[in-house]
Formats: C-alpha cells, sequence, structure tokens
C-alpha cells in the first residue's frame, strides 16, 4: 500500500508535467476500496483540452503519454539508474514528441541515464549523443557497423 500510495498521488503530477499542461489529468484507485488486494487498479487520464474517456478510447499517443506517466510514477517510489525506452514515440505527433523528450531530459539531469531508440528526428535534436548501427557492407546482413556522435561538442 505504501508503493500504491505514493504512485497514486505523484502520477497526476508526473502527468501534468509530461502533458506540459496544468489541465492534464490522472487518476490511480483501487477497483475496490474496501479490499484493494482483491482487485485491480484504476488507471484514467484526462488528456489536456479534452474531456474524460476510457482508457480504451484514448489515441495512441494519449495511451502513451498515460503509459509513460505510470512508468515515471512507479520510478519515482524506486528509482533505477538507467532507463531503455524502446520506440516510445511510434504513436507520438511531433508536439507530444517534443513535450516527452523535454521531460526525460529534465529527468534525466537530476535522476537516471536513459537511452532511447527511435526513428524520428525530434529525438534526434534533442539528444546527447547519437549510435547508430547499420549493416556491414558487402556481408549480406550477417556484420553490423556501429556508428557514434558525441553531440555535446556542438553548441544549440
Amino acid at each position: 500500500m505504501t508503493a500504491f500510495e505514493h504512485i497514486s498521488t505523484k502520477i497526476d503530477e508526473i502527468y501534468k508535467d509530461i502533458a506540459n499542461n496544468a489541465s492534464a489529468q490522472a487518476f490511480l484507485g483501487p477497483e475496490d476500496a474496501e479490499e484493494p488486494y482483491l482487485g485491480g487498479i484504476n488507471y484514467n487520464c484526462v488528456a489536456p483540452g479534452k474531456r474524460f474517456r476510457p482508457m480504451d478510447n484514448l489515441s495512441g499517443g494519449e495511451k502513451t503519454v498515460a503509459a509513460l506517466a505510470l512508468l515515471f510514477s512507479i520510478h519515482s517510489f524506486q528509482p533505477a539508474p538507467f532507463f531503455v525506452l524502446d520506440e516510445i514515440d511510434a504513436a507520438l505527433d511531433n508536439t507530444n514528441i517534443n513535450k516527452v523528450a523535454r521531460y526525460i531530459i529534465s529527468e534525466t539531469e537530476k535522476h537516471f541515464q536513459c537511452i532511447v531508440i527511435s526513428l524520428k528526428e525530434e529525438f534526434y535534436t534533442r539528444a546527447e549523443a547519437l549510435i547508430g548501427i547499420t549493416a556491414e557492407p558487402d556481408k549480406d546482413c550477417t556484420v553490423s557497423r556501429v556508428f557514434t556522435l558525441d553531440l555535446t561538442q556542438y553548441p544549440e
């Protein structure tokens, strides 16, 4: 219950921070308040500028932002020093990619290190380093080549 109470308290704050909008809302609560150990957990979000809808009716991007808020809320209870986030931007539009990238950058400055696997330029432009992996020419895709680029040496 200690973990649940912490996470349910932090999730709204983190969702608002990721969405970069004070009107966004996230709620986490037990299905059975009398006996919380016997049921599941309800998680609902109200996206900025929208009315309440069940989680199933949210868009893919809205679900992604909600899932990230839950992930980072859990992280705030029991922090991990390192994250690998694989294509978390797949369902996000450019505006939400920038919001998520801004949040991750602000958190990595204080709390953890992060590798984001992405195919979208919006994440690349905010990275400290880029790592590219490609097939070695003339090796029938059996050998990989790795390219790295430290972006901290270039001013914004």
